[in-house]
């Protein structure tokens, strides 16, 4: 028992949605019994006050014609014979469904607001599977005087006492009424007694509503406190859905690893290295006869730019300084794709300098670039 207060108060954080999807997949959902039994009174409620007055004239009707046909039955066939008298009660039958229809529609959509009211309801296999833990003696006698159980068995007691005081103050109110009037006839002690039935209803009603929106909160709320989460469970749930953070960590420094052998690597087979000078790099490669047009193999900015301009100087790459220009690829161009067709021409007059450089050719670099050999 000590083990168990302990557990509940090291559950000091509310849970995740993680934490609730599951218990929801296990079919461990908040429900209230209260929400059942007020949507039953109160479809009774709306049968005796909306529905029965309407359809009752109708099943009158058709008892008293079922009757005036059983009356004139006889052995044989033909008309009131008994093949007659059975479609006769075929017809009847489907009759008297049609006019019971609203009486089914009623506790249809009181079933469906019911589960509306509760906000969720799930299909559980784990909840149908026998667990034979179950059938010990022990546990059922635990469950049976556990503190869930005294409380449901108080609040039992209590409703009743409510209802059955309720409906006793009401009936000595209604036959103290009724000796006042001193009328005995059978319509009006008939009409009475539906005033009666429904006044009872609308009474119990009310208050299955208010123990309802009661219950479901409390029962939210229980549930919510049940879910609750220790700091290590907190903790080991994170570990799962984020992986664990040493292997986390090796995997990204193996990610950066390889970036930087392929960055190495493109660098290292580079035509140009275009600079901002110092926020932007990109790394172009062109083979003439091999590219249809200049290729950007890597770019980087900030620390990778400063990465790849050592890169560029320890491989003996040219490094042109031409701001706009690099800062315009590095936006639109992709590693390992031809750079957009817009920078074609600015591109080829860097390259051409560079190649010509390569066959010791004078010439010049175009305006605006500039070699740096720092």
């Amino acid at each position: 028992m000590a083990e168990e207060q302990e557990d509940k108060s090291s559950k000091s954080q509310e849970a995740t949605p993680q934490k609730l999807k599951k218990a929801r997949e296990q079919g461990d959902v908040p429900s209230s019994q209260e929400v059942g039994m007020m949507m039953t009174v109160v479809s009774l409620l709306v049968l005796t006050v909306f529905i029965l007055p309407a359809i009752g004239p109708q099943l009158a009707g058709i008892l008293k014609q079922m009757l005036e046909i059983s009356g004139t039955a006889r052995i044989g066939e033909g008309v009131g014979g008994v093949r007659d008298i059975g479609s006769s009660v075929t017809a009847f039958a489907g009759r008297i469904s049609l006019v019971l229809a609203p009486v089914l529609g009623v506790f249809v959509v009181a079933a469906i607001v019911g589960v509306a009211i509760q906000g969720e309801t799930v299909f559980a296999v784990e909840r149908i599977r026998p667990k034979f833990s179950k059938l010990s003696p022990a546990k059922g006698f635990t469950r049976i005087f556990s503190g869930g159980a005294l409380v449901e068995f108080l609040k039992s007691v209590a409703k009743v006492l409510v209802v059955g005081t309720l409906a006793v103050w009401l009936t000595y109110v209604s036959i103290t009424e009724i000796w006042q009037t001193e009328n005995f006839l059978p319509e009006f002690l008939l009409g009475y007694v539906q005033g009666f039935v429904q006044k009872l209803l609308l009474i119990v009603a009310v208050f299955a509503v208010v123990i309802a929106l009661i219950d479901v909160i409390v029962k939210r709320v229980r549930w919510l406190i049940r879910q609750r989460m220790s700091v290590k469970e907190v903790r080991d749930e994170h570990k799962d859905q984020e992986g664990d953070p040493m292997i986390k960590g090796k995997r990204n420094q193996i990610r950066r690893q390889n970036s930087r052998r392929r960055v190495a690597s493109a660098v290292s087979e580079a035509t140009v290295v275009l600079t901002n000078p110092t926020h932007y790099a990109v790394v172009l490669k062109y083979e003439p006869g091999a590219d249809s047009a200049p290729v950007c193999t890597a770019k980087g900015v900030e620390l990778m730019a400063a990465q790849i301009r050592r890169l560029a100087h320890e491989s003996e790459v040219p490094v042109v300084e031409n701001r706009p220009l690099a800062r315009a690829l590095y936006s639109v161009a992709q590693v390992d794709e031809v750079i957009p067709v817009e920078h074609w021409q600015a591109v080829a007059g860097i390259i051409r300098y560079i190649l010509d450089m390569r066959a010791n050719i004078e010439t010049r670099l175009p305006e605006g670039s500039t070699l740096r050999d720092d």
